[in-house]
This record gives structure tokens, C-alpha cells and sequence, in this order.
């Protein structure tokens, strides 16, 4: 059975946490709600119907919904020939692919978004699919886009790892069964990594890079071969 390595793509790969607070907050603020940074900050890794409802709450007016999703991809929209991947990101999944972990990403976003963020990481030759929100019934923390990711590269839970950068990335890899290696440079703090199951924690994909034989990466190839 392969071995796999699972990436949440947003503040994981690509530096891009902070450009969808500011652009959810716009959003928000077009449809006349005042909604805290911070509040936005933790939401973001949600689906757009679940940040939606999440920063709202269920006594909301739902019409808004699709007008604030329309105006938040439309602001984020202008970003697209900009978005950074952090320092290391293509490096470290060429460097996967050569130890022979197939690599899938596991996102909500799609589209025109999807292939700005592809663009950015610039590592297409080695990632063998995506699994986005439009491929499951729930997304993040639900345990179904690491499923279907897990699906994409033919692997078992025991043999994958699921890298990310949120809370609800912790969550939806440790309800599917995956070890979860948490990241920092989404700008969440490392007690709530912790807190919703990562297994380890490393700064930003150049230190886990850097580190890759200390890392549960290199201790799953070691019990590979036992």
C-alpha cells in the first residue's frame, strides 16, 4: 500500500491566512456585519457556508449568504497572480515524492482559486490529485476531504500523514484515523494545535524540510520497513 502525504494548502503551503481575514472582513462589513479580525482568523479552513455560519451563527439572515461568499471570492480574486508559497514548500514535496510518498492536497478551495494556489506551490509534477470541497458532502472538520484524499492516492490511515495549519485540519485528519503534523505559519497558536490532536508541531514547511528525518514523516518510513 502507498504511502501518502496529505497537505492542506492554505497558511500550510501558501501564505494566504491573513489576505482571506481581510477579505472575509470586507466582505462582511459590505453586507453591514462587524466582525472581530481574530474571530475571522480562527475561522478560516472553514468552507464558505461553514465560516458563514460560524462567524454568525444560525439566527443570521441566510439570503446574505451567497452575497457575502460572492463578495469575499471577489476581493480574494485579486490576489491570484500574487499569493506567496512559504519558503521551502516545493522543496519539501519534491523531497516527499523522491522518498515515495505520493502527495495529495486536501482544500476547499476550487476553481481559478485552486490554480493560483497550484501556480504558487509550483510543484504540479509530483502532486497525483486534490480533494476539494466540491468532492465531499462535508468539509473541514469533518473526516471526509482527508477520506477522499486518502482515496486519491490509494493509501490506508496508518500509512498517511495529514499536514496542516488549523484547528479544524487537526481535526478532520485525527476523525479520519491520520497522524496530523500542525504547522505555525498559519498563525495558530500551538496549544490549540495541540488541543484538536496534532501529533507534532514544526514551524513552517522549510523547518519540517530541515527536519524531516526527526519528524513523524521519517518515523512512518522507519515502520515501513520493519
Amino acid at each position: 500500500m502507498a504511502r501518502a502525504a496529505l497537505f492542506d494548502v492554505d497558511g500550510t503551503l501558501v501564505d494566504t491566512n491573513h489576505l482571506h481575514v481581510v477579505t472575509w472582513w470586507e466582505a462582511f462589513r459590505q453586507a453591514g456585519h462587524d466582525v472581530p479580525m481574530r474571530d475571522i482568523h480562527r475561522a478560516v479552513g472553514l468552507g464558505s457556508d461553514d465560516l458563514i455560519s460560524h462567524l454568525l451563527g444560525d439566527g443570521r439572515d441566510r439570503d446574505q449568504d451567497d452575497t457575502i461568499s460572492a463578495a469575499h471570492t471577489t476581493l480574494y480574486g485579486t490576489y491570484f497572480e500574487r499569493l506567496p508559497a512559504f519558503a521551502g514548500t516545493s522543496d519539501l514535496l519534491h523531497t516527499l515524492h523522491r522518498r515515495g510518498w505520493r502527495i495529495v492536497l486536501a482544500t476547499s478551495a476550487g476553481g481559478p482559486e485552486l490554480a493560483a494556489l497550484r501556480r504558487a506551490i509550483g510543484a504540479d509534477d509530483v502532486i497525483v490529485g486534490v480533494a476539494s470541497a466540491d468532492d465531499v458532502e462535508q468539509g473541514k472538520p469533518a473526516p471526509d476531504p482527508v477520506h477522499q484524499a486518502l482515496e486519491i492516492a490509494g493509501a490506508d490511515p496508518e500509512d498517511a500523514v495529514f499536514v496542516g495549519d488549523t484547528v479544524w485540519d487537526m481535526k478532520a485528519g485525527a476523525r479520519a484515523g491520520v497522524r496530523t503534523v500542525g504547522l505555525l505559519c498559519g498563525g495558530i497558536p500551538r496549544a490549540d494545535l495541540e488541543q484538536a490532536g496534532a501529533a507534532e508541531i514544526w514551524t513552517d514547511p522549510a523547518t519540517l524540510l530541515s527536519r524531516l528525518d526527526d519528524s513523524l514523516i521519517s518515523a512512518l518510513e522507519r515502520k515501513a520497513q520493519d
